[in-house]
């Protein structure tokens, strides 16, 4: 996976990842029943992860694992 950011003016971040193209599809699926883009899909799941590792730091390492094995 990679990963690149350039700043814009809302202080938010443009992110450009690479991931494999059957997870992108999934992505993409949720999205559209969800009637969400992408991105906001991907934010979403980002701050959720993010929120749920702040409240129990024990969880660190088990999360890092499911996230590293869902994007290979």
């Amino acid at each position: 996976m990679s990963i690149a950011t350039n700043s814009i003016k809302n202080n938010s971040a443009k992110v450009l990842i690479a991931m494999p193209e059957e997870f992108l599809k999934q992505i993409d699926a949720i999205a559209a029943i969800e009637n969400r883009s992408r991105s906001e899909l991907i934010a979403e799941a980002l701050r959720t992860y993010i929120a749920r590792n702040n409240q129990n730091s024990k969880t660190y390492n088990k999360n890092a694992q499911i996230l590293e094995a869902l994007l290979g």
